[in-house]
């Protein structure tokens, strides 16, 4: 019971970031999961099914609060779910043991990523591009995705939304609840893969669930913190979540000492620190700024 109500909390969690960041529900839970020393290919399967139902339910908040382009979610969720069912089938013909360390190591980059993301490259005042994004853009970007998101237990978000902020086309709103509405289709799509390569006997459908009420809980609370809370503030929040959770399994992985781990969790620590402090200094500063810029205008 203790359990499940801890996935229970990992499931409110992951999906109160994902959805109020475009990413982030399958890394933050796969990353924990991982921790219980769950396999791979069983904690993605699990954290696929769960994310059929709440990312349904995130879906339905964001279109009410209005932040979906519905062509986007078109042109994504083909490319998207086609990567997503190749991932699953790869992923469960792996012997667990044998693919842990690179699913988190790949996570520990996808963190590293998400932090430069906000922490260099955001900048929510930049004005749009009137261009569009063609269809040769997305059928790559979805179908890699999609991949990576099934083999890593989580990456639909993380490279799906940098590069649809990047691309300077779209509100970051817009672009966070696009990306999360399309995403049931990638769990369905991942989930029937690893029903067909692990079947139902490896999936704990008690874990399911708990992860499932914890994310129905959070998804219409994460709609409306889309437009209160920096993104830059939470993305930077999560891509530390993310490193220092799976640099655990590495680590272990490569047999390091009981001092080296310490020595690394506490530089790893004091960077994560100081990257949330530049961009609360910045957020700090971007105010100060409008605040003069209003003063000046009256």
């Amino acid at each position: 019971m203790r359990r499940l109500v801890l996935l229970a909390l990992i499931g409110l969690v992951a999906q109160l970031v994902d959805g109020s960041l475009g990413m982030a529900y399958g890394v933050t839970s796969s990353s924990l999961l991982l921790m219980f020393g769950i396999a791979p290919a069983v904690v993605s399967a699990s954290v696929h099914m769960a994310e059929v139902v709440t990312t349904a339910a995130s879906g339905v908040s964001h279109i009410r609060f209005g932040n979906v382009d519905k062509q986007v979610v078109y042109k994504l969720i083909i490319p998207g779910s086609i990567g997503a069912f190749l991932g699953a089938c790869f992923l469960g013909s792996i012997p667990g043991d044998v693919i842990k360390p690179f699913v988190s190591f790949f996570l520990l980059l996808l963190g590293v990523f998400v932090i430069y993301r906000f922490l260099f490259k955001f900048n929510p005042a930049q004005q749009l591009s009137k261009k569009t994004m063609s269809k040769k853009h997305f059928l790559p970007l979805g179908f890699i995705a999609g991949f990576f998101d099934a083999t890593g237990g989580g990456g639909w978000g993380p490279i799906a939304t940098p590069v649809l902020l990047t691309s300077n086309r779209m509100e970051p709103r817009k672009v966070i609840g696009s990306v999360d509405t399309s995403e049931f289709a990638i769990a369905v799509s991942s989930t029937l893969g690893f029903l067909i390569t692990l079947g139902w006997s490896q999936i704990n459908i008690q874990w399911v669930i708990a992860l499932i009420i914890g994310g129905i809980i959070a998804a219409p609370i994460a709609a409306w913190l889309v437009k209160i809370i920096p993104t830059n503030l939470l993305g930077t929040l999560v891509g530390g979540i993310i490193i220092i959770t799976n640099i655990r399994t590495l680590l272990a992985a490569l047999d390091v000492s009981y001092l080296g781990s310490l020595y690394t969790y506490i530089v790893l620590a004091a960077l994560w620190m100081i990257a949330v402090g530049n961009v609360v200094w910045k957020i700090r500063k971007n105010s100060y700024s409008n605040q003069q810029r209003r003063l000046k205008s009256l």
